[in-house]
């Protein structure tokens, strides 16, 4: 491995760079979204019985019991249950985009890695061939075995981006997808809360 790296040069060692960077970044995002995991359906049935029974302690409880983005999402939002509809429905909004950057921080990075990394590489092939070409050029004489051997070192950084490259674009894509679910499930939640406020209203203004 270090003899590849050796041949692949400083560009390597960038590619190389890349990919712990974008490693960090999968681990780091695959632990939050699996502590931010739960069952909405479940979590919501339980929030409405304590809401419509007028039980709002109860209800805080249950929103603090976990750390998943929907309990974070409620437990912002209870606090303020006595705010007038418009209001609650305006708070909610910005709760749900304030999980939603949580859940999407750092994903950019990968989109960056993604698309570098190639680059990188086809610039490091690009430049051995360059230096392989001028060492022949100046050496006078063509030997195949140089040719060639100078060819297959310069296509280490190749193989070393779209190696770096590949992995990251399918991590990239699996995140997201979660996080697409995730942001479907904060809509709802958000849905949910705001008509359960008004079912209250509506209950408190009935005679």
């Amino acid at each position: 491995m270090v003899e590849y790296m050796r041949a692949g040069g400083v560009i390597m060692w960038i590619i190389a760079l890349l990919s712990f960077i974008a490693l960090t970044v999968v681990l780091e995002r695959l632990f939050l979204l699996v502590r931010s995991r739960t069952d909405p359906g479940r979590l919501e049935a339980a929030l409405s019985a304590a809401l419509r029974s007028g039980d709002l302690a109860s209800a805080r409880d249950i929103a603090d019991a976990s750390d998943s983005s929907l309990h974070r999402f409620f437990r912002a939002v209870l606090p303020h249950w006595g705010l007038p509809d418009e209001a609650m429905k305006v708070l909610a909004e910005r709760r749900v985009r304030r999980e939603l950057y949580r859940l999407e921080k750092r994903l950019p990075v990968l989109e960056v890695v993604a698309r570098i990394a190639p680059l990188l590489g086809l610039l490091g092939t690009v430049l051995g061939m360059v230096e392989m070409f001028r060492s022949l050029h100046q050496g006078g004489a063509i030997d195949a075995a140089a040719v060639t051997g100078g060819i297959w070192k310069a296509l280490f950084t190749t193989v070393a981006g779209l190696a770096a490259a590949i992995p990251t674009v399918l991590a990239h894509g699996m995140l997201q997808s979660a996080v697409d679910s995730r942001s479907e499930a904060l809509e709802r939640a958000a849905d949910f809360l705001i008509r359960e406020h008004v079912a209250r209203e509506t209950g408190r203004l009935s005679p």
